[in-house]
């Protein structure tokens, strides 16, 4: 092996993963909103995203919302990979 990295299969795997973080992040906010919210606020440092939360997303938003993390994470995945074998 020459420690190059298979872009395709990075690109999947990490879009995978943040779709599954995605489907579990957005399940938990349907079912403990305030929770949730409380949890995530901690991660940032005291930022109150309680004002700027959506807690009552319709399933549609959930669904574009999943579709778009995932194309992104697709793309991010496989640029990784490919700055990674360039600099190795």
């Amino acid at each position: 092996m020459d420690g190059k990295l298979n872009p395709k299969g990075i690109a999947l795997a990490f879009a995978g993963v943040v779709g599954i973080a995605y489907i579990i992040c957005a399940v938990l906010l349907a079912l403990a909103p305030e929770l949730t919210i409380g949890f995530f606020a901690n991660m940032f440092h005291g930022i109150d995203i309680a004002q700027i939360a959506k807690a009552d997303m319709a399933l549609g938003g959930v669904v574009i919302g999943l579709i778009e993390i995932v194309l992104a994470s697709l793309i991010l995945g496989w640029l990784f990979a490919k700055i990674y074998n360039a600099i190795v």
